[in-house]
């Protein structure tokens, strides 16, 4: 019962207002630097390199190795 009271202790004091105002501008900014860095920055670099679209371009790490499960 101590977390249910401390949060309700919480949206009492008027920090549920800051969180909602604190989502809105993350997921402001987030489309942002998407579309900067979408339309922006990837186009010129991609001309750059060759003309190269980033798009479905893919780098494998490392090759993925089937999982044995033991019985």
């Amino acid at each position: 019962m101590g977390l249910l009271k401390e949060f309700k202790e919480f949206a009492v004091k008027g920090n549920v207002i800051d969180l909602a105002v604190g989502v809105i501008i993350g997921a402001a900014f987030n489309k942002i630097v998407s579309s900067l860095v979408s339309d922006v920055l990837m186009p010129p670099l991609g001309l750059l390199i060759g003309k190269m679209d980033f798009k479905d371009y893919k780098i494998l790490l490392k090759p993925a190795k089937p999982m044995r499960v033991e019985k």
